[in-house]
This record gives structure tokens, C-alpha cells and sequence, in this order.
């Protein structure tokens, strides 16, 4: 296959891509948004930014279970062998950073004694793990060092898309957008 005619990620990879590279950029938004109210505004902030972790997670372990039963498409010809490790390893790490960052949030509340509520639809209960809040604390520093680590892994993955799409010549945005 040219890299011209390169094959498209199914519909349903597309949709769930962009939907969780939407609610990813929102939650960390909103996340910073918190840094800068009172203690009553955190608390109504963070409220969602869990909200939406949740659901991030629940995207994420969708996405897998399609990727598993839905081949990817293959990577370009073109792409020297060090690209196509580092596209399959990027890969790995955001599967691994787009289920463990939740269920690090949700084991980080859950050390507070705290339920996650999804919006006001229906309540996660704290993981069994008791009240510790020192390790509560703890879970969630690791938790938001894993986020800045996930933003400079979304940081590369723009990058390389735009340098294949742009500077290669080889059509990687248009594999992941819904065909006309």
C-alpha cells in the first residue's frame, strides 16, 4: 500500500480518538481553572474535572477494547524504523496514561473517603481502600505528574502527526479525520 492510498482508522476509532482527546484538553482545563478559586469553587470545579475523569476512563477502556478487535491501519512505508517504534510505543503510553491517570484520581479520592459524582446522573463509589489521606495526598501528587507527563506526550503526538502530514508528505492527519 502507497503511502498515498494509506488506509483510514475505522469510523468508531475516529469517534472515540477525538472524544477523548476533547475531554482529556477539557479536564486538564478545567483542572487549572480550580488552581485559582476559592476553596468552595475548587471543590465545585474539581467535582467535574472527577466527573469527567471517570468518563475519560470508561472512553479509554472502550477504545481498547475496540482497538483489540479492530485493526489499525498500517504505518507508512515511508517511516524509518525508529518513527515506527516510537509511534507504537507513544501508542502504548497513551493506553497506559488514559486508564491509569483516572483510576489514579479515583484511588486518590477514594483515600479521602470521597465517591466520584458523574454529573448528577449516578454516583462511583471510593475504591475499598480505607481513609488514609496521606496516602490520598500522596496518589494524587503522582497523579498530576502523570497529567504533565500525558500533555507533553500529547505535545509529541501533534508534532509528529503534523511533521509526517506537513514535512513528509505522508498523509497522517487525514487517518484519523471522518472521510467525506
Amino acid at each position: 500500500m502507497s503511502d498515498a492510498t494509506q488506509a483510514r482508522y475505522s469510523l468508531g476509532a475516529i469517534i472515540l480518538h477525538w472524544a477523548i482527546a476533547i475531554a482529556v484538553i477539557v479536564n486538564w482545563r478545567i483542572a487549572e481553572a480550580a488552581e485559582h478559586g476559592t476553596d468552595a469553587e475548587k471543590m465545585a470545579i474539581m467535582a467535574n474535572h472527577k466527573a469527567l475523569g471517570i468518563t475519560i476512563l470508561a472512553l479509554s477502556v472502550l477504545r481498547l477494547g475496540w482497538r483489540l478487535t479492530h485493526k489499525a491501519p498500517p504505518l507508512a512505508q515511508s517511516l524509518a524504523g525508529w518513527e515506527k517504534l516510537l509511534a507504537r510505543v507513544t501508542h502504548v503510553v497513551f493506553y497506559v496514561m488514559l486508564i491509569g491517570l483516572p483510576i489514579g484520581g479515583w484511588l486518590g479520592v477514594s483515600y479521602y473517603g470521597n465517591a466520584v459524582d458523574i454529573f448528577g446522573l449516578f454516583t462511583v463509589p471510593a475504591l475499598p481502600v480505607g481513609v488514609d489521606k496521606d496516602a490520598g495526598e500522596a496518589v494524587l501528587d503522582l497523579h498530576h505528574e502523570g497529567a504533565e507527563i500525558l500533555l507533553l506526550l500529547i505535545a509529541l503526538h501533534i508534532l509528529g502527526a503534523l511533521k509526517h502530514s506537513f514535512y513528509d508528505k505522508v498523509p497522517s492527519l487525514s487517518r484519523m479525520w471522518v472521510s467525506r
